[in-house]
C-alpha cells in the first residue's frame, strides 16, 4: 500500500471524529517510515503527539485499507468536510 494523501495543518479533534467513522485500518506513516495504525486509540495518542505543532499536524501520511474511509480523509484533507456519510 501506498501513502494516499499528506496531511497538513489539519484540526485534530476534527481528523480524529473523522478517523472514529471509519471502517478500516487507518495508518498514520512518518517521515521516519514509523506505520501506527491509527484505529487504535493508543497509537492515536503516540503518533499524533509526535506530529502535532501549536495545536496541528505538522505533516503526515495516511494510507487506508478501506476505499470509503479513503474518500472520507481525502474530502477532510481537501475540503474540511467532516461530514461522515456521503450522499448517495
Amino acid at each position: 500500500m501506498t501513502p494516499i494523501l499528506s496531511l497538513h495543518n489539519i484540526d485534530v479533534t476534527e481528523f480524529l471524529a473523522v478517523l472514529d467513522t471509519c471502517e478500516g485500518n487507518v495508518y498514520l506513516v512518518t517521515n521516519e517510515g514509523d506505520r501506527l495504525n491509527l484505529r487504535s486509540k493508543l497509537c492515536q495518542l503516540v503518533g499524533l503527539t509526535k506530529l502535532i505543532e501549536g495545536g496541528k499536524i505538522a505533516e503526515a501520511s495516511i494510507i487506508c485499507e478501506n476505499k470509503e474511509d479513503e474518500r472520507k480523509l481525502f474530502r477532510f484533507n481537501m475540503f474540511g468536510d467532516t461530514q461522515t456519510e456521503m450522499a448517495g
